[in-house]
C-alpha cells in the first residue's frame, strides 16, 4: 500500500480518520450546552476513563461542535506543576476579548476583564506562575480579594453576564483535570456551582483518569449532583471495526474478514492502538485486501512502536522502586490487584509501599477502583512491564 496514503494516525489527540463508537455522547453533551445557553438547568461533564481511549479526541470534536453552534469556548490542558489559575487566565481573557467585540456586550466584557485583572494581581503572590495580560485597570473590590474560591466565583459570574448578554455560552474545555490540585478543583467546582445557581450560561466539559471522579467528590460533596461522569471505555467490536475499515474504504482499500477480528482483538477495542496496527498493516501490505498474514507480521512492529513511545514515554519518568512495584503489579496480570498481594510479591508490608502507590497515583499512572484495589491507567501496561522488565531480572 502507498505509505503516503496511509489514513491511520496514531498520536497523542490526534484526530483518527473515523471518530466511530461516540455519537450518543456527543449529542448529549451537545443537548446540555444548548441548555445552559437558554437558561434552562444542566450539568457540567467530566468525562473519565484509561489512556488510550481517545478522551483529547472527543474533548476537540466536541468544543469544535460547540464552536460550530455559536458557543464561545475555551480550551485547555492541566499539566502536572501548573497552577487551575495560570491556565485559566490567559484563556478567560481571550474568551472576555472576543464577547467584547458583540454589539451591546462590551461594557459588561470590560468589567468581567477588569475583574480579571484584580484576580490575577491579587493571586500572584499565592500562583506566581500567573502571567496574563491587562486591557483594564482591575476594579476595587471585584474578584481581588486573594482568597481563590471567592474570586473565581466572582469572576465566572461576570464572564457568565457577558455571555447571557451575548445570547450565547462560555464552555471551559479541560483535558487531564486530574492533575489540578484538589483546592484549585474545589473552587472550579464552587464557582460552576454559583453560576449555576444564577442561571448563568457557563459550564465545564472536563476530561482526566477514572480517580478524577474521587477526587472531585473529595473536592466539594456536591460535585456529584452538579456533574455527569461519562465513562468513556473501549470500543464495542462493531465500533472498532468501523473506526479500522471505513478509512481503509475511503481509499478503496479491504481488509480480510479475518486480518479485521485480529485487528480487533490485538487492539482491546482501544482507539488509539486500533490506530497503531491499522497503520503497520497498512505499511506492510503489499496488495489488496490486507491480508491476516499482514496483520500478524503487522503487529510485530505495532507492539514495537507502542513500546517506544506510548508506554516507554511513561517508564522513563518513574523511579527504580516505582517501576519495581509496577512489575509486581504486571506479575499479578492486568489487574485490579490488591494492594497487599502487590506487597507480598516485593517482600515488604503493603505500609511501607503507601508513599510510592500515592506518587503513582498522582502521576497518573496507576488509580484506585475501590479501597485498597490498584489497577493500572494504562492498557496493556502489565504486558509492557514484562517485556522490559523480564523475570529474573528484576526482583
Amino acid at each position: 500500500m502507498d505509505p503516503i496514503k496511509n489514513p491511520y494516525s496514531p498520536g497523542a489527540g490526534t484526530p483518527p480518520p473515523e471518530l466511530a463508537g461516540r455519537d450518543d455522547l456527543r449529542n448529549s453533551i451537545r443537548i446540555a450546552i444548548a441548555r445552559i445557553r437558554i437558561g434552562n438547568p444542566a450539568k457540567s461533564i467530566l468525562m473519565v476513563g484509561l489512556r488510550g481511549v481517545g478522551k483529547t479526541v472527543l474533548l476537540d470534536q466536541m468544543r469544535n461542535d460547540a464552536e460550530a453552534t455559536g458557543v464561545h469556548t475555551v480550551r485547555m490542558e492541566a499539566p502536572e506543576g501548573r497552577s487551575l489559575p495560570a491556565i485559566l487566565a490567559p484563556q478567560l481573557r481571550l474568551a472576555l476579548l472576543r464577547l467584547s467585540r458583540v454589539e451591546g456586550v462590551k461594557e459588561t466584557a470590560t468589567r468581567a476583564l477588569r475583574g480579571l485583572a484584580g484576580f490575577a494581581k491579587a493571586l500572584k503572590v499565592k500562583f506566581s506562575d500567573i502571567e496574563v495580560g491587562f486591557d483594564f485597570e482591575a476594579e476595587p473590590g471585584l474578584a481581588d480579594n486573594g482568597d481563590l474560591e471567592l474570586d473565581l466565583a466572582m469572576l465566572l459570574e461576570e464572564v457568565g453576564r457577558a455571555a447571557k448578554q451575548a445570547n450565547t455560552a462560555l464552555v471551559l474545555f479541560v483535558d487531564e483535570l486530574q492533575y489540578v490540585e484538589e483546592s484549585e478543583l474545589a473552587a472550579l467546582i464552587s464557582a460552576l456551582h454559583r453560576c449555576t445557581q444564577q442561571k448563568l450560561p457557563v459550564c465545564v466539559v472536563g476530561a482526566g483518569l477514572p480517580q478524577l471522579r474521587g477526587r472531585a467528590g473529595n473536592a466539594k460533596s456536591y460535585a456529584e449532583r452538579l456533574f455527569d461522569y461519562p465513562v468513556i471505555g473501549p470500543l464495542s467490536d462493531s465500533a472498532a471495526e468501523q473506526a479500522l475499515v471505513k478509512p481503509a474504504e475511503i481509499q478503496g482499500v479491504r481488509f480480510a474478514p479475518d486480518a479485521i477480528r485480529e485487528i480487533v482483538i490485538q487492539a482491546r477495542g482501544y482507539p488509539y492502538f486500533l490506530q497503531e496496527w491499522g497503520k503497520h498493516a497498512w505499511d506492510v501490505a503489499q496488495e489488496n485486501p490486507i491480508t491476516l498474514e499482514d496483520v500478524k507480521k503487522a503487529s510485530i512492529e505495532a507492539v514495537a512502536a507502542l513500546d517506544e513511545s506510548f508506554f516507554r514515554v511513561r517508564f522513563d519518568r518513574l523511579t527504580p522502586l516505582q517501576r519495581r512495584y509496577l512489575r509486581a503489579m504486571a506479575e499479578l496480570g492486568p489487574g485490579p490487584h490488591r494492594s497487599g498481594d502487590i506487597a507480598k510479591i516485593l517482600g515488604r508490608e503493603v505500609s511501607s509501599f503507601g508513599p510510592t502507590r500515592n506518587e503513582l497515583i498522582g502521576k497518573g499512572m496507576i488509580w484506585s477502583p475501590n479501597h485498597g484495589d490498584t489497577a493500572f491507567t494504562v492498557p496493556l501496561f502489565d504486558e509492557f512491564m514484562k517485556r522490559i522488565m523480564p523475570t529474573g531480572n528484576w526482583e
